[in-house]
């Protein structure tokens, strides 16, 4: 059987802006690393690659809310 002289593997983005659970870890990253890893193992040219979703609109829009809402707590501190 032929085998191809290179792998590439990747992991999907887990949904950075939501609350983490164990689903990040296990549907994301485990099952591609252990693929990646056990490829190595037979002795295959395997590149993994994964990461994130911090860069992405919702990201973003979220911290900027989260700035808003802690100026307007300390305005709220202060002005008591």
């Amino acid at each position: 059987m032929l085998f191809p002289k290179r792998y590439t593997i990747t992991a999907a983005l887990p949904y950075a802006n939501g609350p983490l659970h164990i689903g990040h870890l296990a549907g994301a990253y485990l099952s591609s690393d252990i693929y990646a890893r056990y490829l190595r193992l037979k002795g295959r040219d395997v590149l993994f690659v994964c990461g994130s979703d911090e860069h992405g609109a919702a990201i973003t829009i979220k911290a900027k809310r989260k700035i808003q809402l802690q100026e307007q707590l300390l305005i709220n501190t202060t002005n008591k």
